[in-house]
């Protein structure tokens, strides 16, 4: 049942609920996934196509914004750049375990996918927890165990991640089948990815 909603926004829009059982679709990304002679004409379009497209949108300005912006990331992602850290199998496995450390006791996590340069997930916080507390923790424990494995120091994910409240069932089994395929649609080997189904 959704209780009160709330936006905030940084760069992103980030919607948040009180409400029990609310499930988020949340992705997040290393800090060098996407070169920044890539990002930065990519975000001056975006800023130009917002400017002339205030909300509220009708449906096809939505899936216009999704396929020259959301979609285009989401492209580069699959394509490999950065460090690709998460491929090593003791970093992926760090991650593995900070994912699912309060698995029952702060969160529920229906399904993830662990990419070799960002994450895809279905998170469920449970009572007494909130999605921006539960993200912070993995992200800052999962950091630290990998740049500890990697030899290294520094900003390890991007500061910002991606969250959308999950309306529906329909919705709830279209992020699944996205997580599903996103391996695949990448052309990851068995050793590159971790993936967990409901």
């Amino acid at each position: 049942m959704l209780g009160d909603i709330q936006a905030t926004r940084r760069n992103l829009p980030h919607w948040t609920c009180a409400g029990r059982g609310t499930i988020y679709w949340v992705a997040f990304r290393l800090a060098d996934s996407i070169p920044q002679e890539k990002l930065r004409p990519l975000q001056e379009k975006r800023e130009r196509w917002l400017a002339t497209h205030p909300e509220p949108w009708d449906e096809l300005s939505r899936s216009d914004y999704q396929s020259r912006f959301p979609d285009q990331i989401e492209t580069w992602l699959d394509s490999g750049y950065g460090s690709c850290a998460l491929a090593r199998p003791e970093v992926r496995a760090a991650l593995v375990g900070c994912l699912t450390r309060f698995e029952g006791t702060r969160l529920r996590l229906p399904a993830s996918v662990i990419m070799p340069n960002h994450v895809h997930a279905l998170i469920e916080p449970l009572i007494g927890n909130t999605l921006p507390e539960l993200l912070k923790g993995i992200k800052g424990a999962s950091a630290r165990e990998a740049n500890r494995l990697l030899g290294r120091s520094g900003t390890f994910w991007l500061d910002e991640s991606y969250d959308h409240i999950v309306r529906d069932a329909s919705e709830f089994e279209a992020f699944v089948n996205y997580i599903v395929a996103n391996p695949t649609k990448a052309g990851l080997s068995p050793d590159e990815f971790w993936l967990r189904l409901p």
